[in-house]
């Protein structure tokens, strides 16, 4: 079995005022693929390093299975790693590349062809086996890296943003590939990319970390469904929630000189709250171009007027970035997402039908969700 457990892990690199990583708790099920995601300085690549043994656990322990590998070298806790910048010998073929370690490991010539093979046609690379890194491609180093780490047959794969030296087309095709290599080895996998989209694509659950802390832990659907505070909520899609400070009302919201209702629960929740504002958020898709059907008048219930700033063309979609009256959040539009049809020019006012009730609420001061 190969469950990871990090048990109040701690790293606190020396002459910083703050930790790196604060106490992580985080348990992570034999055969999940694991995402650890946050901006730069979040403790994510920490963490994975510590998982390594290349960074010392200052505080806590890590368990790999039903061993505290805390103080263990690296070379003893059965892991295999793929890096960023690929670490590939320049001068060894992709077949000499792919068995390095396993003839470090004393495994017979024949053992390391056949294990060499075997990954090579996992990942379509018998054609190259031949060739050196220098005549590859980005995305075939990548696989190579991968097939390095495959043959060892590690309890553990750890990867750390190893698409972020492809283009945007191939990171695309390579992180499918990734992930479905992984449903099929079933090895337990922790994967750290800063890249959201990366996280909610890839991962069985992302694990959401930011300065040091975790902020939570979830299946993708549930961590952009209901996020737990307003960093996950700002930080989770693409893109990002309207997120905006509105006083409290009895059953609905100001925003923008309208009246939005809220659900039920997020009514509740409100009610319950001490403070006089509240944070609320709204997804980009949460919102339909209004129609005179829809609109009765320019200030109705639910209705809003958006005064768009930027239009951005994506095919099937746009994303209209523009200002609300009275909204003073200047360096921080307000985005919404429309049919492709929908083609406003700058300057001009969109009238905006809120589909649904206003579902997420947040503490205005702790910032922690309230329903």
């Amino acid at each position: 079995m190969a469950e990871v457990r990090y048990i109040g892990a701690s790293r606190r690199y020396a002459g910083s005022s703050a930790a790196a990583l604060k106490a992580l708790d985080l348990d992570i099920a034999d055969g999940e693929f694991m995402v650890l995601v946050g901006p730069s300085g979040s403790g994510k690549s920490t963490a994975l390093r510590m998982l390594a043994g290349l960074e010392d656990v200052d505080e806590g322990e890590i368990r790999i299975g039903d061993d505290d590998v805390t103080r263990w070298a690296p070379r003893e806790r059965d892991i295999a790693m793929v890096f960023q910048n690929y670490a590939l010998y320049p001068h060894l073929s992709v077949a000499d590349n792919m068995a390095f370690s396993l003839k470090l490991s004393g495994i017979g010539k024949q053992e390391r062809k056949a294990k060499v093979l075997e990954a090579a046609r996992l990942l379509d690379l018998v054609p190259y086996l031949d060739r050196r890194p220098k005549a590859l491609s980005g995305g075939q180093r990548q696989r190579v890296a991968m097939g390095r780490a495959i043959v060892r047959e590690p309890r553990v794969f750890l990867m750390d943003e190893p698409l972020s030296n492809l283009d945007a087309k191939l990171r695309v095709e390579t992180r499918a590939n990734i992930a479905a290599l992984q449903a099929r080895l079933g090895t337990t996998t922790v994967y750290v990319t800063h890249d959201q989209t990366e996280a909610m694509t890839m991962g069985h659950r992302v694990a959401l970390l930011n300065d040091g802390e975790l902020q939570q832990v979830d299946t993708p659907r549930a961590i952009y469904d209901r996020p737990a505070n307003v960093f996950v909520a700002g930080f989770i899609g693409s893109p990002a929630m309207n997120l905006r400070w509105v006083g409290r009302t009895d059953g609905s919201i100001r925003l923008g000189g309208a009246l939005l209702p809220l659900a039920p629960t997020a009514r509740s929740a409100v009610r319950m709250t001490k403070g006089k504002e509240i944070t609320v958020g709204l997804r980009p898709e949460s919102f339909a171009v209004a129609t005179p059907d829809t609109l009765n008048t320019q200030d109705g219930p639910g209705s809003l007027s958006l005064r768009v700033t930027l239009v951005e063309h994506l095919g099937a979609d746009s994303y209209v970035h523009g200002t609300l009256p009275g909204d003073d959040t200047r360096d921080k539009p307000f985005v919404v997402r429309v049919d492709r049809r929908v083609d406003p020019a700058r300057g001009e006012t969109l009238p905006l039908t809120l589909t649904g009730p206003v579902e997420h609420v947040f503490n205005a001061d702790s910032g922690r969700r309230l329903t």
